[in-house]
């Protein structure tokens, strides 16, 4: 959604709710996407493509102007990287989130979430120490990415208080969540 906001398609785009977790499936969604993954986006050919990188790059393709997903080189793989990297912080907090909303207190396994909030803990170290001025320069793959991860942890996770360790992410993360495309997908809790 940010990327369709930043490169004026979201228009182009038509929306369809879907609540859905592991164990309540949507079936309609199921039916051209057996993963049911989310997002997806339908084609106008019919067909679907899921995963968020994925799409990303799509769309990316879909507009004029500047690429936000540099097309070769090593400017590419450092920024694909760096949304993988945000990625996988996402996966961390989804995986904490159904653990910790959908099963009863007594059957958390508590070594496996400490896990996964480690996973998140050593992603933004990273971030941190390596990518600030990259994601400083350009608000691309990597920045959307990186600024989508971070809002997450402040929707569903802010007892991991991610700025106290972090604090140029967290003041770059002030910075571009004041931008327009960042406030127009910000969650409607």
């Amino acid at each position: 959604m940010v990327l369709l906001h930043e490169t004026g398609q979201q228009d182009r785009v038509a929306l369809q709710d879907c609540v859905l977790t592991p164990v309540s499936p949507d079936l309609m969604l199921n039916e051209d996407n057996p993963l049911g993954k989310i997002p997806a986006l339908r084609l106008a050919d019919g067909s679907v493509i899921h995963d968020s990188r994925v799409i990303l790059d799509y769309l990316d393709h879909q507009h004029v102007g500047n690429p936000l997903i540099p097309r070769d080189g090593s400017a590419r793989w450092r920024r694909l990287t760096l949304a993988s990297l945000a990625d996988g912080i996402m996966d961390a907090a989804v995986l904490i989130r159904y653990e910790v909303a959908l099963r009863a207190p007594e059957k958390h396994w508590d070594e496996w979430l400490d896990g996964q909030r480690e996973k998140i803990r050593r992603g933004l170290a990273l971030l941190e120490a390596d990518a600030i001025a990259e994601l400083t320069s350009h608000f691309d793959v990597a920045a959307i990415s990186v600024a989508c991860a971070l809002g997450y942890l402040d929707l569903r996770h802010p007892d991991l208080e991610w700025r106290t360790v972090n604090p140029k992410l967290a003041a770059w993360y002030f910075e571009v969540s004041q931008r327009a495309s960042m406030l127009a997908t910000m969650p409607k809790v």
